[in-house]
């Protein structure tokens, strides 16, 4: 063990008692809070100084894996052109550039038209992100909306293709969702809270009269709305939707001033979504369906009495998304924990599964933008196989492949992934996606990261990351850890791994952990974990209870004070999180949170070596929830482990926005790793 400068900055102790259900919690630095207080950014600006000094042995090792990471991402890279009406829309980057291009080309033939210069648009901001063009069904218009904090509000400019100039139309502070109406002059958009961030309001504007109307305000806490036009362009939607139900409202997209129509009531515990041919609607429901099922209404009848079933549920198959077309129904399903493609035709028939080889793997709907079409574009990866783009026809079930992302220098064959099932302490199997160097060899040797997310039902599929590589050609094995929590076996998953189950999310992480120990997959004591937000709260509750277990844990802007935050709804995002955490106004919710809450549960034991990061701007999880419990690990460490907070000063919760730049957060997380190894 390495001796680290233990002269970490020490916060002052300002006790606040919070009492509850005759339970007493005291603390000690509630006053972070207070983002306006000089007292706060200076203790902030300690802390990175402090991060820095005892990182700085591995300074140049840091800077290496940036390289490494970034000769790995093609610096020209762009996507496969998507058909949309008369044009080819793409993206692209020029090289030496952060932020991309966004392009269309007329299919006829014609020249290249830049429609949207996120490189112009980003210069003077040290954080820059857009919606991507949102272009009017005429092709003459194109809204796009930008955010220059990092706290997730855009404003929406529009702009004239044939000119290149902006209207003087400016909409402020929205969601960034936002869809055109037939008439190519009214716009439909959400609008968030400006204190509890959620998604909560639906407007009509319109370009010509510069008016915003509201049309619709989601006054249920628990639940958020957004706006959507379906494939066929014949209807617009507002859906609302709360954790476990979901309701939606439609309106023909050619008649914009009408009012929208309710499709059907919501219901607790029962979630529906809306797709449409343009002649009768396709509803993806879990209403006597664990799984979801596919049912469908017609105009004026959509009742839930009147839905009629189309495909039925399926005990091993998990619908999770539908792409209805002109003469055929795509579902993206979940089988064995696995993604996969089904296509049917319109009437749910004749059912084809798109075979794939490797046994761990990702297979998505991709970019479709017609309805009436024989193609289907899907996208295909693994945690060895960068992302490819196929077009399938419907039809003959013939692929071509259109583009696979490059990754300079990097070769697949030099590697190998695994698919593994271990037993957690209830005899359930959890599933585990690996990935290794070819000649790695089980002998209880290598270092091993183990990551993990397991809450609102996301998940973490064994998608390519050419980051990670730096740390497998360093003799790394890396661990997805699909626990409970998340949906990747399904409905169920999700269910037995929230509220009065959650525990079942921190126990799956530590089963997986000592079953690949057992397996021989990893050595004793050079075991890492990571997580980020609730999967920040995951390696936090393992840090209570098995602290032993792991020689160093990353926790990524972690949400680790789930009692305070959850009684507090002037915090964002909080009452819509009840259905996942339970809600603590409740006594028994209360007491179950308070057996895991990573900030609750400290207490004096030998923690090992931990990284924190965050960021001032953060929307999702507040700054001071990580700096807090450094504070307090720290207090109650027994260990002579080193425990850091990072906290980005500019960003919020998605880290830096440039591309380059945000390969420098991890490029710190896994020099902080390797320091932890020994290595230089």
């Amino acid at each position: 063990m390495h001796k680290f400068p233990q002269d970490y900055p020490r916060a002052n102790k300002k006790p606040q008692i919070m009492e509850k259900f005759g339970d007493s919690r005291t603390d000690n630095y509630f006053w972070m809070r207070d983002r306006e207080n000089p007292e706060v950014i200076d203790y902030l600006n300690k802390e990175n100084d402090y991060t820095k000094k005892v990182m700085a042995p591995v300074k140049d090792l840091q800077e290496q894996i940036f390289q490494e990471m970034k000769g790995r991402i093609k610096e020209d890279e762009s996507s496969y052109p998507a058909k949309m009406g008369s044009y080819m829309y793409a993206s692209r980057y020029e090289i030496g550039q952060q932020y991309p291009l966004f392009v269309r080309t007329k299919i006829a033939g014609g020249t290249e038209e830049i429609i949207l210069n996120e490189p112009e648009l980003s210069k003077g901001h040290s954080y820059f992100d857009t919606t991507g063009p949102r272009i009017s069904p005429n092709e003459m218009l194109m809204a796009y909306g930008e955010d220059t904090v990092g706290r997730r509000f855009y404003n929406f400019r529009f702009k004239d293709l044939k000119t290149g100039k902006l209207l003087p139309n400016v909409i402020e502070k929205t969601t960034g969702n936002l869809v055109w109406a037939d008439d190519n002059e009214t716009v439909f958009y959400a609008q968030q809270n400006p204190e509890t961030l959620r998604s909560e309001k639906i407007y009509r504007y319109n370009l010509k009269t510069q008016k915003s109307e509201l049309i619709f305000h989601e006054k249920d806490e628990t639940f958020s709305c957004y706006v959507s036009k379906s494939l066929s362009r014949k209807y617009i939607y507002i859906s609302s939707h709360a954790t476990l139900s979901s309701e939606a409202q439609y309106l023909p997209a050619n008649k914009p001033n009408e009012s929208f129509k309710l499709f059907a009531a919501r219901q607790k515990e029962l979630e529906y979504g809306v797709n449409d041919d343009g002649e009768q609607f396709y509803i993806t429901t879990n209403k006597d369906a664990k799984n979801y099922r596919v049912m469908t209404a017609k105009p004026g009848h959509t009742a839930m009495s009147e839905w009629k079933e189309l495909i039925p549920h399926r005990q091993d198959t998990y619908i999770s998304d539908i792409t209805v077309f002109k003469h055929n129904i795509v579902l993206d399903i979940r089988r064995n924990g696995l993604t996969e493609i089904e296509i049917r035709d319109i009437h749910g028939n004749n059912p084809y599964i798109i075979p794939f080889s490797d046994q761990s793997f990702m297979a998505s709907v991709g970019d479709n933008r017609e309805f009436d079409t024989d193609t289907l574009r899907f996208e295909y990866e693994s945690m060895r196989l960068p992302p490819s783009v196929y077009d399938i026809n419907l039809k003959s079930h013939e692929q071509v492949l259109r583009k696979t992302r490059e990754a300079p220098g990097f070769d697949p064959n030099k590697y190998r992934t695994e698919r593994l099932f271990i037993a957690g302490r209830d005899g359930v199997k959890i599933p585990v996606s690996l990935l290794m160097k070819k000649d790695f060899h089980a002998d209880g040797s290598a270092p091993m990261l183990v990551y993990g997310y397991g809450s609102y039902g996301a998940n973490m599929d064994p998608w390519f990351s050419s980051s990670f590589y730096s740390l497998i050609d360093r003799g790394f094995v890396f661990a997805k850890a699909h626990i409970r929590g998340g949906s990747e076996m399904g409905r169920e998953w999700y269910d037995t791994g929230r509220t009065t189950k959650k525990m079942n999310t921190f126990y799956d992480f530590i089963d997986v952990t000592e079953g690949l120990l057992k397996q021989q997959y990893a050595k004793k004591g050079h075991v890492y974990a990571m997580g980020g937000s609730a999967g920040g709260l995951l390696v936090g509750a393992v840090a209570n209870l098995r602290p032993d277990l792991y020689h160093g844990i990353v926790a990524q802007v972690p949400f680790v004070d789930v009692i305070t935050t959850m009684l507090d709804e002037t915090i964002p995002l909080t009452t819509g999180e009840y259905d996942q955490w339970g809600n603590p106004n409740e006594q028994e919710a209360y007491n179950y949170i308070r057996t895991y809450s990573p900030y609750d549960n400290v207490k004096d034991q030998k923690y090992p070596n931990i990284l924190v990061t965050t960021g001032l701007h953060d929307s999702q999880v507040q700054y001071w929830e990580p700096a807090k419990w450094v504070s307090k690990l720290r207090d109650h460490n027994q260990s002579d482990s080193v425990i850091l907070l990072k906290t980005d000063m500019d960003a919020g919760h998605g880290g830096a926005s440039g591309r380059f730049d945000a390969l420098k957060d991890t490029a710190l997380e896994f020099a902080f790793i390797l320091q932890m190894e020994g290595r230089k």
